[in-house]
């Protein structure tokens, strides 16, 4: 029997991959939420916790590598499935946990499962959107982040008060297989979904090309011969610098109110909703802002990457901002929200570029490799944010190593852009697939 056309079925599809977004974001940050608990519980110290997360960001670099490949070799509807399956049984196992050894397993099993969200996300993105709706569309995809994170705030605390923090485990790792159900039944590539119509069909088909950015020629790149693309390692450079930034964000971030204004985390906290919220604005409106200016008319890249310069200057402004007349809470809720949103905004930009500057046959490996990059810088910053924190704290001034750390983080991102414009000045897209 044939199965009834739904119409802008494209759409359909930056749903599902929103929602398997959000339920990794959800996994990722329960343990942050949970960590005042498993302190006292475990007698954890800060570099304790940050050698826990690091554990998490080590798998993850190395899943990412060898996700992107992985997917690409086995297209993006098994190779998402995988993933899901292994990054939910990982945080069920947190729930069984005792140690610190035993909590830095369960990261790595879930860093290496949560490793393939973003390669398939993208690489779904390209093969299911025209070049000029890319943006809004990773924008809606990376929005899932910060969703997550905030029905983490609201899941984990309802959990807390009927059942413990064992619970809160069990429950949000048991998401990811209901979301299963609908990802098996509705995801395909355009030319076999069979429940999209012949005019979207076309439509994705036949737009794939703007402003003479050249598609795929049908031609393979070897995955080894993306290292010697400048383009690459622009991707690179955008997700090693910034990438931790966030990472601090999600797992820091609760325990930074708790500690300087005495935030109850086993109840809702509407500024930690707040502040998470705003990071959906900005991916949707980083997004939408690119593509709004390639529907001017500006050229794909150049679009791109002037707002990330945008964003740069004003993440610069706000970090300073924070590190040195932040003493009022709700000062605190609305500087680092509008900081979480500009952050979004701009790494919804560092994907779609992933998407602009290469086939779509290799762009799930080429979001791996910075994937890869940035949790590396994952590796190092918690380990350096574990030390400052715990060197501040030993000076009585804890308040102290967060302003240093808004400090340095604000200084990253022009440097991160400049770097990422000098790569990709002279030649910005990969026009043609070759072996080489």
């Amino acid at each position: 029997m044939k199965k009834k056309v739904i119409k802008n079925y494209r759409w359909l599809i930056v749903t599902l991959l929103f929602a398997g977004t959000v339920i990794n974001y959800l996994d990722r940050q329960v343990i942050g939420l949970l960590k005042p608990i498993l302190e006292v519980e475990f007698s954890w110290t800060e570099t304790d916790f940050g050698r826990i997360m690091s554990a998490f960001s080590f798998a993850y670099a190395i899943g990412l590598l060898v996700s992107g490949k992985f997917i690409d070799q086995v297209g993006t509807k098994l190779g998402y499935t995988v993933a899901v399956v292994l990054w939910s049984l990982a945080s069920m196992i947190h729930a069984v946990m005792k140690t610190v050894t035993e909590f830095g397993f369960a990261r790595l099993l879930l860093g290496l499962g949560e490793s393939g969200n973003f390669p398939a996300g993208m690489k779904a993105i390209a093969e299911w959107f025209p070049r000029k709706e890319r943006g809004l569309a990773t924008g809606i995809f990376n929005s899932g982040t910060a969703v997550g994170v905030v029905l983490a705030l609201v899941i984990s605390p309802l959990i807390l008060q009927h059942f413990g923090w064992r619970e809160v485990f069990w429950i949000t790792g048991l998401l990811g297989f209901i979301w299963l159900i609908f990802w098996i039944r509705l995801y395909n590539i355009p030319s076999r979904a069979k429940q999209l119509g012949k005019e979207e069909l076309t439509y994705i088909e036949h737009n794939q090309e703007i402003e003479n950015v050249p598609v795929d020629t049908g031609e393979k790149i070897r995955w080894k011969r993306l290292f010697l693309f400048p383009q690459t390692w622009a991707i690179v450079t955008g997700k090693f610098l910034i990438d931790p930034i966030f990472w601090f964000f999600l797992f820091w971030l609760p325990s930074y109110f708790s500690t300087t204004f005495q935030l109850d985390l086993t109840r809702i906290s509407p500024e930690l909703l707040i502040i998470y919220s705003a990071t959906t604005i900005g991916s949707i409106a980083g997004g939408y802002f690119s593509s709004w200016l390639i529907g001017r008319g500006w050229a794909v890249i150049r679009a791109r990457k002037s707002v990330l310069l945008l964003f740069a200057l004003i993440e610069f402004i706000i970090m300073m901002s924070i590190a040195r007349l932040v003493t009022d809470k709700w000062v605190a809720v609305g500087l680092i929200s509008l900081a979480v949103a500009i952050h979004q905004a701009w790494a919804t930009n560092i994907f779609t570029l992933a998407s602009d500057m290469f086939p779509k046959e290799v762009v799930s490996s080429v979001v791996g490799i910075g994937g890869m990059m940035g949790a590396i810088g994952g590796i190092l910053f918690p380990l350096l944010v574990g030390y400052w924190l715990d060197l501040y704290k030993g000076l009585g001034n804890l308040a102290g190593g967060y302003h240093l750390i808004f400090t340095v983080c604000g200084l990253i991102y022009f440097t991160a852009w400049l770097i990422i414009h000098l790569l990709t000045r002279r030649k910005p897209v990969v026009a043609k697939a070759t072996n080489g």
